[in-house]
């Protein structure tokens, strides 16, 4: 009896320990298209990876509905490579504005571009 009380206990708590949660932030298929970019590096995987920003940016389903930290700061630095500069800085802005303890490394990007 004691055996299957504690069977039945540890299943309660395996089944409890194991329930899905949402995460934070959803990310596509960054993963993907970073790795492509930084192995080709190319303009074909320039825009692609560029295109995987816009899709997180538009379109958040974690459970925090924002922007992951770091993505607007990593799409503004490569619109600054690619000659889109207002754009990157606007990116970099919104970064600052979504993650305010950013402010020192979005800064040290945008004195470099000026």
């Amino acid at each position: 009896m004691k055996k299957r009380i504690l069977i039945f206990i540890s299943a309660v708590l395996f089944v409890s320990c194991t329930t899905s949660q949402k995460p934070l932030y959803s990310w596509g298929n960054y993963a993907d298209a970073n790795y492509n970019y930084l192995k080709k590096n190319d303009e074909k995987a320039t825009s692609k990876l560029l295109e995987m920003y816009e899709k997180i940016i538009k379109k958040q389903n974690g459970s925090r509905k924002v922007v992951p930290p770091g993505v607007y700061a990593d799409y503004g630095f490569i619109l600054i490579q690619t000659n889109r500069k207002e754009e990157g800085k606007i990116m970099l802005l919104n970064e600052i504005a979504l993650y305010p303890e950013s402010k020192i490394f979005v800064d040290r990007i945008l004195k470099m571009i000026e």
